[in-house]
Order: structure tokens, then C-alpha cells, then sequence
């Protein structure tokens, strides 16, 4: 069934209480472009910003922050995408004093993977558990060659041949652009470096990128397979109280255009105050509010949680939350809608936005799927519907993993991902060497 098919579902906000938060956000907003100039609010966040770069720079970036510390190699790569944007690429070229040696067939090049994360974090969120604990270390120590990619707009992802952060041009992108420009340039990369296809994993957004991309044929013959932890397509089903009124917040592009608020920086003033107003709306439990927006995590632990907080959130466009938003209210997924018609018809050729159609995913390309029973980002429904459009996937091509206790957070931080996630995915990418 094409997305299209599956239709929305209306989200069950009261009128009223959708009408109190946009009208919170646009006083907000006012209140304090009037106080400060949006010019003002928007360096300091960039500043904010700035010093992050120049911290993680004084450090050397995420190797010297959080890999080498645990005895790994760590390699810090550069890759120019199409359309400027300069992206950071760690990679874990082998596991720990001689690691996993025996896990490279007759001795020869290690099989690469590369791990893409999901939004407002970056690929520091793979590293913040132990050796024992994180992907990244235990694909290492099994034999692997690891590579782990850093969003545009996060902290060692921040430059651009010439466009400046603070500048409203540099963040005029949503995810169809880590789609068509970032996730390609990347994978070229690594191919050309390790004269290998890499094996694929994605968690959030990560997944929904990857999806987008393999339904339009896009690196499908250069990758050797993909596994997708709390995969998604759609989010018409979320339960996240957040996350539907994000989705009600963005309509009608109202932080981006009507403010000119292009970054959406979780350091800034307005995005915390933002926060607050969220906090007071029925049914949003802000003492826990990762749990409010993942769901109940399985195996989180406080130490987990607070190394987490450390280091993300990340920012990103705001443009690519209003996608999101899209994506929730209109039950499909599409390339990002510039609501005017002719702007639409400009871009794509057509009034409405083109639909990823993930049915039109090749049925021969090798898929793994983990999903939780408590993820309120990726809902087993919305799971549902994405397994319906893959149905017509080859036999032994599509493995699909179900953990009723899982929530969304679990599969990246979680300390009991290895035993209940990560092996089946390793045991899945040696199906496909």
C-alpha cells in the first residue's frame, strides 16, 4: 500500500488547547523579539554555539572527547556535501588492542558500518555508554569498521563553504536535504576510502532519512544492508504529548517564517522558554521529560540519563521540525510542503508535495527492524504500516524485531541494548558480508 493509502489521523487536541499554545508561542516570540531584536536572540545562540565548536575543537572533536579516552583508534574525517555544507565523520578503524580480529575473514579489510543518528542529537549520542554497552565500540571489537556521521547544524558539523551558522541561508534545509545531499555524500566517502560497501544502522530520524532515500533507489547499490532501530515513516500515531503539540506549534511555519527564527537551538533562551510553555499544557509530565517524549525507556539508568544531557541536545533547522510536524498532521510521508502552490509547483512540478512511496523500496535490499512496544515516537502502529508497505520484501531480505518493553531512547542508551538489539543486528550484517 502506497503512503498515500494509509491516510491521517486527527490528533486529539481540543481546539482550545491548540489555540492556547500557538497563541503562547507567538507572544513568547514577540515578547522577546521586542525585548532583545531577533538578530540579538539569534547570536546569542549562535554564540552558544561557537563555544561548543571551540570546546570540542580544543579538545579534538568527538575522538579525542570520547573515544580515545577507552583505548580505541579514532580517525576525525571531513566530507564536503553538494551543496557546501561541511560534515565531521568519526571512524573506530578497529576494536581494542587487537579486538575483534577474528571477526575479519581470512585477516583481510574490516567490513564498515556507518551509524546515523536522529534529530536534535548528533553522533555523540552512539558514544556515551561504556565499551560494553555501545554500539560503536562493541561493532568495533566485533571485527568491524566503524564510521559515525554528524547531522548539518550540530556541533563539529557547523561550517559551509561559505555560508556562515548565523545566517538565516545556512539553515534553509529540512531532512529531504540530508536525503539527497548528505547521507549520498557521505556513503561515497566510505566507499572510496575503505573500497567497500558499508552495512547501514539508523535510529529516529536515521531511520526515516534512510527510508526516504531507498524509496527513491537512492544508495541502495552501495550499501550492503540496513538495520533500523525505532524505524520511521510515519508518525501519525505518536503518543508523545510533546510531540503532538510540536506538530500543532509548527503549523503553518509560524516559528520559521513569521519570526525569522531559522536555527532551532535547544541552548537558547526561547526554545527553554518554549519548553516551559509546553510544560503547562494537561497531560505533559515535565519532571520526566525524556520519558514524556521517548516513552517509558526499559533500561535507562539515572548515570545514563545524566551523560546524555551532558552532551545533547543538538541543534537543528526548524524547517526540518516544521517537516516533521507535517509528516504527524498529514498522516503521509512527503517532501517538505511549502504550503503555496505555485512555491510547490516551482520546486517539484506539481501543486502538492511528492509522497515517499516506501513500497517502492527494492524488495531484494537486505532490512533489519527493531521496534518497542512503548515507543511514543515510533508507534507500533505507524511500525504496522510501514511493515505493510514492505510485505512484498524477498524471504530472508527483511528480519523484523519486536520488543515489547523497548521505548524509543532504549536502542541507542539503553544498557541492555546489546543483548536484546545489538548481536541481532551484527548476526543479521554477517547474512550479507
Amino acid at each position: 500500500m502506497s503512503p498515500a493509502c494509509h491516510g491521517g489521523r486527527r490528533l486529539s487536541l481540543s481546539a482550545a488547547t491548540t489555540a492556547s499554545v500557538a497563541v503562547a508561542v507567538v507572544l513568547l516570540l514577540l515578547s522577546l523579539r521586542h525585548a532583545a531584536g531577533s538578530r540579538v536572540v539569534l547570536d546569542h545562540g549562535a554564540e552558544l554555539r561557537r563555544r561548543d565548536i571551540a570546546t570540542g575543537a580544543a579538545a579534538g572533536g568527538a575522538c579525542a572527547t570520547a573515544v580515545a579516552p577507552f583505548g580505541y583508534a579514532c580517525e576525525e574525517h571531513e566530507v564536503t556535501t553538494q551543496d557546501g555544507y561541511i560534515l565531521s565523520l568519526q571512524r573506530i578503524p578497529r576494536g581494542r588492542a587487537g579486538a575483534g580480529a577474528a571477526g575479519v575473514a581470512g585477516g583481510g579489510a574490516r567490513q564498515p558500518v556507518l551509524l546515523q543518528h536522529g534529530v536534535l542529537v548528533d553522533g555523540m549520542t552512539w558514544l556515551l555508554g561504556s565499551p560494553e554497552e555501545s554500539l560503536p565500540y562493541i561493532l568495533a571489537d566485533r571485527g568491524f569498521d566503524v564510521w559515525i556521521a554528524n547531522n548539518r547544524g550540530t556541533r563539529w558539523s557547523r561550517r559551509h563553504v561559505s555560508l556562515d551558522p548565523s545566517s538565516r541561508s545556512y539553515w534553509n534545509w529540512s531532512w529531504d536535504d540530508i536525503v539527497v545531499n548528505d547521507m549520498p555524500a557521505i556513503v561515497d566517502y566510505i566507499c572510496s576510502h575503505t573500497g567497500q560497501k558499508p552495512h547501514y544502522v539508523g535510529h529516529s530520524m536515521g531511520t526515516l532519512v534512510a527510508l526516504a532515500a531507498f524509496s527513491e533507489g537512492r544508495m541502495v547499490d552501495k550499501l550492503k544492508s540496513a538495520a533500523l532501530l525505532s524505524p520511521v515513516a510515519y508518525l501519525s500515531h505518536i503518543t508523545t504529548p510533546i510531540g503532538i503539540v510540536l506538530a500543532k506549534a509548527f503549523v503553518g511555519e509560524l516559528i520559521s517564517n513569521l519570526f525569522g527564527i531559522a536555527e532551532f537551538n535547544p541552548a537558547s533562551p526561547q526554545v527553554s522558554n518554549l519548553v516551559r510553555s509546553f510544560c503547562r499544557n494537561p497531560g505533559i509530565n515535565c519532571y520526566d521529560l525524556l520519558t514524556s517524549f521517548t516513552g517509558k525507556n526499559y533500561c535507562l539508568n539515572n548515570s545514563a540519563v545524566d551523560v546524555f544531557l551532558k552532551y545533547e541536545p543538538q541543534p537543528t533547522s526548524t524547517k526540518t521540525l516544521v517537516h516533521l510536524a507535517q509528516t504527524v498532521r498529514d498522516g503521509v510521508l512527503t517532501k517538505y510542503d511549502y504550503v503555496r502552490p505555485d512555491v510547490n509547483v516551482a520546486k517539484y512540478g506539481q501543486a502538492d508535495p511528492p509522497a515517499y512511496n516506501m513500497s517502492a523500496i527494492p524488495a531484494w535490499f537486505p532490512l533489519f527492524l527493531s521496534s518497542g512496544g512503548r515507543d511514543s515516537l515510533s508507534d507500533p502502529a505507524d511500525v504496522g504500516l510501514l511493515l505493510d508497505d514492505l510485505r512484498g520484501h524477498a524471504g530472508d531480505r527483511l528480519a523484523v524485531q519486536y520488543l515489547q518493553q523497548f521505548a524509543h531512547a532504549d536502542f541507542v542508551i539503553g544498557v541492555c541494548a546489546k543483548d536484546y538489539v545489538y548481536n541481532d543486528v551484527i548476526s543479521f550484517f554477517h547474512r550479507f558480508r
